[in-house]
């Protein structure tokens, strides 16, 4: 038995990181996109299907990006982001927000929601949070959000992601 003042630390893995990849593809999502303004003003917003909820006392909500995406900077160092849960006929928006396009927002509907951030027609639901926290763990950053604001769209079927294909609900 180790005792408590030795350090451990996990053995190496023992697969590659497509098989990891792979693996991970297995677990069925919903489909975000993040969605915040810049302090200049302009809109951020990228696909996300990294998010869950941390809390229901404060209500707190997670999701990780990759410490290279462009948009870390801006989502970084504002105060506030939303979160937008897709329905299941906004397939063709996760795809343009998951693209390195310039012109994401262009003809994209959406109304300002009380921070600043825009929350995106259709979806099924918002989330409106407080930056509360970070952390960096391997080659992402873990962002918890303090949830201000929520709604929902009654009987919106979701847009889900599984195998690297995207899929709506087909009650069991």
């Amino acid at each position: 038995m180790l005792s408590p003042t030795t350090l451990r630390k996990a053995s190496g893995p023992n697969f590659s990181a497509k098989e990891f990849r792979t693996s991970l593809a297995m677990f069925a999502t919903g489909v975000t996109i993040v969605t915040a303004r810049a302090p200049d003003g302009s809109l951020v917003g990228l696909t996300a299907n990294s998010f869950n909820s941390v809390s229901l006392n404060p209500p707190l909500v997670l999701w990780s990006l990759s410490q290279a995406a462009g948009s870390m900077a801006a989502l970084s160092s504002g105060s506030h982001y939303a979160i937008n849960i897709l329905a299941a006929d906004q397939k063709t928006l996760a795809e343009r927000f998951a693209s390195k396009r310039e012109d994401r927002w262009k003809d994209v509907a959406f109304t300002e929601g009380a921070s600043g951030s825009p929350l995106l027609e259709g979806a099924a639901a918002t989330f409106e949070c407080f930056n509360r926290s970070r952390y960096e763990e391997g080659d992402h950053v873990i962002f918890v959000g303090e949830v201000e604001r929520c709604s929902h769209r009654v009987g919106a079927a979701p847009l889900l992601f599984h195998g690297g294909r995207f899929y709506t609900e087909h009650p069991l």
